[in-house]
């Protein structure tokens, strides 16, 4: 009870002094409206030249001159390390490969020697790998590198089924040479059955190259 009668009275106490502490004074009402607009028009000001800044430095950029091709993939590689960090997807193909495709899409400026395709820029060096091909036995050098034998020293027996798996290898092979496949097409058939996609696809695109006569006398090229 005490405490609702010392509210009621503070409350009763605020009414009384509001008016003298000018509270309702019309001048004061007035000089505050006068600085609520200064400031809203220093901040329309501020947001103005803000919105200004940011649009020229976007033009500065390489972004100016991206495409949705380009955000499509940059979205893409940085799925792929994602996978490769998150899930442990094949961490030493996704990571790097996301990694190319990101700096592969990235739109630099014209005529700075920092694009792929523009001649003496670190990127176009880098690059020569990719066209050459010379990334894909490194990564898969490393790989083997890496590979642990531990299982295989303690029971040597393992060694008969890593064997037997390949024997999927050539018996792919003599069977793609009596269906009629010429030898390297028949080589990138069997290749197939070391399990491994990429070196798969390497070697299809170093062999199967030829060019095929379909039935309809249309002329195809392999990959």
């Amino acid at each position: 009870m005490k405490k609702i009668l010392i509210i009621f009275g503070a409350l009763s106490l605020l009414i009384f002094i509001r008016p003298l502490l000018g509270f309702n004074s019309p001048t004061k009402n007035t000089a505050s409206t006068t600085i609520t607009q200064t400031n809203d028009t220093n901040n329309e000001r501020f947001v103005d030249e803000a919105i200004g800044g940011i649009t020229q430095f976007y033009y500065y950029t390489g972004f100016a001159n991206a495409t949705s091709g380009n955000l499509i993939m940059i979205l893409i590689g940085i799925i792929f390390i994602y996978l490769g960090i998150k899930f442990d997807y094949e961490p030493l193909l996704l990571i790097p490969i996301g990694a190319g495709v990101i700096i592969g899409n990235i739109p630099f400026v014209a005529g700075n020697q920092t694009g792929i395709y523009e001649t003496g820029s670190v990127l176009n060096y880098l690059y020569f790998g990719v066209v050459k091909g010379i990334y894909p036995p490194l990564i898969f050098l490393g790989i083997g590198a890496m590979t642990d034998f531990s299982s295989l020293i303690a029971n040597p027996k393992l060694m008969l089924l890593g064997a037997a798996a390949q024997i999927g290898v050539f018996a792919t092979f003599l069977g793609a040479l009596y269906l009629g496949f010429n030898l390297p097409e028949a080589g990138a058939i069997g290749i197939i059955g070391g399990a491994d996609g990429p070196t798969a696809i390497f070697l299809s695109s170093k062999l199967a190259n030829g060019v095929n006569i379909m039935a309809d006398g249309a002329v195809v090229k392999n990959l």
